[in-house]
């Protein structure tokens, strides 16, 4: 503890008053469904109101809602579904370049728009649970980068 932190603390004024926590400024990232411009609007809505938020984007086609200023995540998807009624959850996908076996049955998803692909952040799925194909398995098997493959090599 330096002498400027022991000479602060002598002389503080606050007494005993709690300091608030600043927030950080984050992009929440939201899935919920807009059939119409309706719909568009009342989710705007919805969050423009909110203390903290910055800015809200819509791109309707994905079913995607940006909010970009000092907020929780919860808070944003628990307000927006009670003021809209709507099923909201954080975005659940991924770019596609991102994921090592983009097809594989946990992480490829129809309903995901065109270049992504469902988040996969489950650690116990071993790389060899999401091969897909039987070939894929036994090269992944006797590979040198794999920490779970045969020793009898």
């Amino acid at each position: 503890m330096g002498v400027l932190d022991h000479v602060s603390e002598m002389f503080d004024c606050s007494h005993g008053h709690k300091i608030k926590k600043r927030r950080q400024l984050q992009t929440v990232e939201i899935k919920v469904k807009m059939d119409c411009e309706g719909c568009e609007r009342k989710v705007r809505r919805s969050v423009e109101g909110m203390k903290g938020v910055s800015s809200v984007s819509l791109e309707p086609k994905a079913h995607k809602v940006t909010v970009v200023g000092y907020v929780e995540p919860n808070k944003v998807v628990s307000r927006m579904a009670h003021r809209t009624g709507k099923k909201v959850e954080l975005w659940p996908y991924v770019p596609y370049d991102v994921v090592a076996h983009p097809y594989a049955s946990g992480v490829y998803d129809k309903k995901a728009p065109s270049g992504y692909v469902r988040r996969a952040d489950d650690p116990g799925v071993s790389q060899l649970a999401r091969a897909s194909s039987t070939e894929v398995r036994y090269t992944t098997a006797f590979s040198d980068e794999n920490p779970t493959a045969c020793v009898v090599m």
